[in-house]
């Protein structure tokens, strides 16, 4: 009798213990699915910066000459696209609004965007009419006017107060979970009128009126949280800066990167519209002053493209040195166009997740390289929009800034040469030391197909899934959808699905129905394969939004056959 009243606690605490990690599993995806979700307004920042690069070359009279006047066509012309290429900048709150839910959403992903849009834009008609209404409780006077009350910005036409894309964030948030909750919700037949979309924005009205209020209570005190946060980032100087860097990529695979760099890129982190819009809003001074770079953009927060395309160069050789000269043509055809991902447009998940999971310590020397050479780069000067591919070094800051700072950009080239050669000699060495296997090293011809498999076990029972993942349907995006929910476990193991820049995450029901990654792999249908708990996610490239369609579509497909 003692003895089972021993066993039962133990076997309780242990069933508690597990439940425990499974919550904190289950929070911790929210949190992975939450941050790659902003990963789609993020992605439009890159064109419409290369869009604001050009503008600003093209509309400098030291460069372009006369032609360039104030009041010439020319300048007319190239002023009007400038005008465009500030759209996201100035309406960050609601492109994030909107943006959210696509990737947020369980079902029905547009009119969730909708119903978020709708949502943000009764918060602030809200917050606008309380303000209006009480004027001085709230220590914010509209009449004054947006433009002369700091705290206060004009949204979509609404004044009200400038809760960034912070308040974006949790707004579509919070209407996207009503979506989710609400959405499929059936009525009686006398209410059908009201359900769905109706639904949701009816009951996201009552939640923003409320939202409004607590917010004109309680967002002074945030904003001046917010202030001294600022104050305390920009003072931590030379360590700070190695330390964003550092994290910003040692944590690419966990996919909470996100919350390092959008927070400082477009948030209110270091300044209130977020570095990028600070940076553009005064390029044309930095371009026209002869001041160094870093009297003028204090900020060394936005060059981790740096390790993007010095440090991946030195890997791919390092990589390529290190194959044995029989493979040597079959790795390059794996490596060169990995490669010119990183270096052209900063996407660096396929080549890093060529290493990453066979010597995961490689991904941490990666990343104290990279920080460390973006911090000494900051030493001798270098500020700007670094933080994609080579795209963003020429159009955003070589080519409009180039005429004043030439030497700044000169030196950037000289220590990325530098840190080139030392990632190629110290990975060389590692990878022969440790006698790393990374595709193509070894002379075995089965080895060389780590990315190219025609062989593969199958798991008992999913021969048939297999036969029809095989099966061509003429679409890129089709076929590989197929083969990955194949190799998933088929579409009733699915719970959800989402997507960064760059892979397919999930999250299953079963883990043991998932393949292993030389399934994915195969025939480069993907490029890794990263399992935690139930989570996975599907290294695809930079074609995976596509790739999702066509993998939602296909679900969705197969439940409603059902």
């Amino acid at each position: 009798m003692t003895h089972c009243h021993l066993v039962l606690p133990k076997r309780m605490a242990l069933w508690l213990k597990r439940e425990d990690a499974e919550e904190e599993k289950t929070e911790m995806n929210a949190i992975k699915r939450f941050g790659s979700a902003m990963i789609v307004p993020v992605l439009m920042f890159a064109f419409f910066g290369i869009v604001l690069g050009f503008a600003t070359l093209f509309k400098n009279p030291s460069i372009m000459g006369s032609i360039a006047n104030e009041g010439t066509t020319w300048f007319k012309v190239w002023s009007v696209i400038e005008s465009g290429g500030w759209t996201i900048f100035t309406r960050m709150e609601v492109v994030f609004a909107v943006g959210l839910p696509l990737s947020l959403a369980k079902k029905a992903p547009g009119h969730a965007a909708l119903a978020a849009l709708m949502g943000y834009l009764m918060f602030n008609t809200f917050v606008n009419a309380i303000l209006t209404q009480w004027p001085h409780t709230f220590g914010a006077n509209l009449e004054k006017g947006v433009e002369n009350v700091t705290g206060l910005k004009a949204i979509a036409g609404i004044e009200t107060l400038d809760t960034n894309i912070l308040g974006a964030i949790i707004i579509s948030g919070i209407v996207t979970w009503i979506h989710n909750r609400f959405y499929s919700k059936k009525l009686p037949e006398m209410l059908g009128v009201f359900s769905g979309l109706t639904f949701v924005v009816t009951i996201s009205f009552f939640v923003m009126l409320v939202l409004a209020v607590i917010t004109c209570m309680i967002w002074p005190t945030i904003q001046n949280g917010i202030s001294s946060l600022q104050g305390f980032i920009i003072g931590s100087g030379y360590v700070g800066v190695w330390l964003y860097h550092f994290l910003e990529r040692v944590l690419i695979p966990t996919g909470l990167h996100h919350f390092i760099y959008a927070p400082i890129e477009v948030g209110p982190v270091i300044v209130n519209h977020g570095l990028k819009a600070e940076w553009f809003k005064h390029i044309n001074e930095f371009a026209s002053s002869t001041k160094a770079l870093k009297e003028q953009f204090p900020y060394g927060f936005m060059l981790q493209g740096n390790g993007k395309v010095f440090g991946t160069i030195g890997i791919a050789l390092a990589m390529y040195a290190t194959t044995p000269s029989e493979n040597k043509k079959k790795i390059a055809a794996l490596l060169i166009p990995a490669t010119l991902t990183a270096v052209v447009v900063g996407i660096t998940e396929p080549l890093e997740f060529t290493f990453l999971f066979i010597a995961p310590y490689l991904f941490v020397i990666h990343a104290l390289l990279a920080a460390t050479m973006d911090t000494l780069m900051y030493g001798f000067g270098l500020v700007g929009n670094f933080g994609g591919g080579l795209l963003d070094f020429i159009a955003t800051n070589w080519i409009p800034l180039g005429q004043n700072h030439w030497l700044t950009y000169v030196i950037q080239v000289g220590i990325g040469l530098a840190f080139t050669v030392i990632y190629f000699f110290l990975f060389r060495f590692l990878i022969v030391k440790f006698d790393i296997p990374l595709p193509g090293r070894k002379k075995d011809t089965e080895d060389v197909k780590l990315f190219n498999k025609n062989d593969y076990k199958t798991k008992k029972g999913q021969q048939d899934q297999d036969k029809n993942a095989q099966a061509t349907t003429g679409n890129e995006y089709e076929d590989k959808a197929q083969y990955y929910l194949a190799g998933l476990g088929g579409k009733d193991n699915i719970v959800d699905v989402t997507n960064c820049t760059t892979r397919l995450r999930l999250t299953v029901n079963d883990i043991d129905q998932v393949e292993e990654s030389d399934y994915f792999t195969r025939d480069q249908m993907a490029h890794g394969l990263v399992k935690s708990g139930k989570n996975v996610q599907v290294v695809v490239g930079m074609s995976v939004p596509q790739v999702r369609e066509a993998f939602e579509a296909l679900v969705n497909e197969e439940e409603d056959k059902e």
